[in-house]
């Protein structure tokens, strides 16, 4: 149960600075003016489309969001512990790399959930004037969610490769976007590289669930982008000891 003490000591490091609050507030008011406009564009121009419609433009916009605010959170993860030189007292404790990995991880998943859960105020307020319906919704949801922590296993690979917190966001953008617009590029690749691209896009993956349709295909990709940054992220780790550095 050590990840849960550093877990702990990880969601109080966020509150106790700027840091979750400036994240949170940044992005409950940008999304909340996505979700405003998109919802008065599609009343007075397309209006019958409004339940699926609204929530495919909103959840659109609030992915871009997502990438680049959710580097702001993970680039401490390690390279301010690295900066610092607590990581080296971290590693001479009793505690096995999993463990501080996972403490980390759901640290910064557990602040992602919390600026979710508060944008559930859109719908609530759409139910007032409109019917909402819960599957479209549920699928925006859970795909905003996969994304969402694919950027931070993305980002704590990333932080804990430099001891510069700037370098660590920029970078997490950087791959980020990258892997988001990897298939943008057909044009120059044959159908073999097109499928390729295709499977490897951060985007193509997303939008079936901004279409409200849950695809096991693109949970399982999720899933799998996930455990191999995490798997880099304990490579990256366990490199300390080869160099011996504990």
């Amino acid at each position: 149960m050590n990840f849960l003490v550093i877990a702990k000591r990880e969601v109080k490091a966020y509150f106790t600075s700027l840091t979750a609050y400036a994240v949170m507030a940044i992005f409950l008011v940008i999304s909340g003016y996505f979700f405003y406009t998109n919802l008065v564009l599609f009343v007075l121009m397309v209006g019958t489309y409004v339940k699926l419609g609204l929530w495919q433009h909103t959840f659109y916009d609030m992915r871009f969001i997502l990438l680049l605010l959710l580097p702001l959170l993970t680039m401490r993860l390690f390279s301010e512990e690295k900066k610092l030189g607590t990581i080296e007292l971290l590693f001479t404790n009793p505690i096995h790399d999993m463990e501080i990995l996972a403490g980390k991880y759901i640290a910064c998943l557990f602040v992602f959930c919390i600026m979710l859960l508060l944008t559930i105020l859109y719908p609530i307020l759409l139910a007032v004037v409109f019917s909402v319906e819960t599957g479209p919704l549920i699928a925006c949801y859970l795909g905003l969610f996969l994304l969402g922590s694919s950027f931070i296993a993305c980002g704590t690979f990333i932080s804990s490769l430099t001891e510069n917190q700037v370098v660590a966001a920029i970078t997490t953008v950087g791959v980020l976007v990258f892997l988001w617009f990897i298939d943008w590029n057909e044009g120059i690749a044959e159908s073999a590289g097109v499928t390729i691209l295709h499977q490897l896009s951060l985007s193509e993956h997303f939008f079936n669930f901004i279409k409200g349709v849950i695809d096991i295909d693109d949970v399982v990709y999720y899933l799998s982008f996930i455990s191999f940054f995490l798997f880099l992220t304990i490579g990256s780790l366990e490199s300390r000891k080869w160099r011996g550095k504990k």
